[in-house]
């Protein structure tokens, strides 16, 4: 009569290797930081899941090659239904926003990898 006990070892131990995966890809905080701009919009779509995408415009520097201004652009999405509305609220304004950023997206967190979690400043 053969041990199922490798069988067990086994399988738990691919268990844990693919809730570590999981854990690393889709819930570990890889970076946090703020950015600052003028909110260009804020926006909830979405097929199954309805999450809140945003768009936020940074003012950028003299490029030395071509004499132009560049801008960047920091696309995010927002968790928390309260802050997106109010967000909404006062687009076109200047923000400091905090975010956190995540290895890859989950479809009921947002299409980005960065996600807004609190407002530092409006002005």
């Amino acid at each position: 009569m053969k041990s199922k006990k490798p069988l067990f070892i086994t399988l738990a131990i691919i268990i844990l290797v693919l809730t570590g995966f999981i854990y690393y890809r889709y819930y570990f905080v890889f970076g946090d930081g703020v950015k600052a701009g003028e909110l260009n919009y804020v926006v909830r779509k979405g097929y199954v899941f309805k999450t809140y995408e945003g768009k936020l415009i940074q003012t950028g520097l003299k490029s030395k090659q071509t004499g132009t201004i560049q801008s960047n652009e920091f696309e995010f999405s927002v968790d928390d239904k309260a802050i997106a509305e109010k967000m909404m609220m006062n687009s076109g304004k200047t923000f400091e926003l905090h975010y956190k950023e995540y290895i890859s997206a989950l479809p009921w967190r947002g299409y980005s990898q960065f996600v807004v979690d609190r407002i530092i400043s409006i002005k």
